[in-house]
């Protein structure tokens, strides 16, 4: 907690076993009041491993996918009167320890949104980020800049602090229940005019680190070049898009 602002770090977890427990222990347990993780179905232990970290667990019965998983998380972290809600990938790639920086940018009131970017720090390759998944990530985050009138270093980062105040609307309702939905959520975060911030967040890479393979990867960026473009479109006041029309 701080400053009495109830924070909750939210997982979304599928097939997180191997990497859970190390993830877990290194986040600031000091300020953080309780840690839930949505299980989607996995096959592994997770639930178990997340049972006996002590960690709050809700455990689809079927795998509805990516983005519906955190449709979960936020519901719940909602549901228990977070004020701060911080999403970190239970596969120990982005750094726990910077829950604490993030959260503290919500609790200031400057920002409602905050994401960790791996480009920031200017090592993602040297961290093990993959030459195409570089060149992917570049290209679509200076089309998306372009399209939304941002300047953010990147839109494709897993880890992201929420104030309630933006989640409660609820505007990600509608969202794709796939990978798309986490750049769905940050165009409507920058067309809906709340303020964005980021922080350098270092990396790993390795074999137990999910990551989609370059079919999903494809078919993610298609949905992000047409996100992009529903948001211009927005933005502009040409077409808006059921995407971008406020209602909970």
């Amino acid at each position: 907690m701080i400053n009495n602002k109830k924070i909750i770090v939210v997982m979304p977890a599928y097939h997180a076993g191997k990497t859970l427990e190390k993830t877990y222990n290194a986040l600031p347990h000091d300020i953080v009041d309780s840690v839930l993780v949505v299980d989607d179905n996995s096959s592994d232990n997770t639930v178990e491993v997340a049972k006996n970290l002590g960690a709050d667990v809700i455990k689809h019965d079927d795998n509805l996918g990516y983005g519906a998983n955190q449709k979960t998380c936020y519901h719940a972290a909602l549901k228990d009167d977070a004020d701060i809600i911080v999403m970190v990938h239970p596969d120990y790639q982005y750094e726990p320890k910077l829950v604490t920086a993030m959260a503290a940018m919500i609790e200031s009131g400057v920002y409602d949104v905050v994401f960790g970017s791996r480009i920031l720090g200017g090592k993602a390759m040297q961290s093990g980020m993959p030459l195409w998944k570089y060149i992917a990530n570049r290209l679509l985050t200076a089309f998306e800049n372009i399209m939304l009138g941002a300047k953010l270093s990147e839109y494709h980062t897993g880890y992201r602090a929420y104030s309630k105040n933006y989640l409660k609307e609820k505007y990600w309702n509608g969202n794709s229940d796939d990978f798309v939905f986490d750049n769905q959520f940050i165009a409507q975060a920058i067309v809906y005019g709340y303020p964005v911030g980021e922080i350098s967040v270092p990396t790993k890479y390795f074999p137990e680190a999910s990551s989609i393979n370059l079919s999903r990867s494809i078919t993610y960026g298609f949905g992000v070049l047409g996100t992009s473009l529903l948001g211009f479109l927005a933005r502009t006041g040409i077409y808006t898009h059921r995407l971008f029309q406020k209602h909970s």
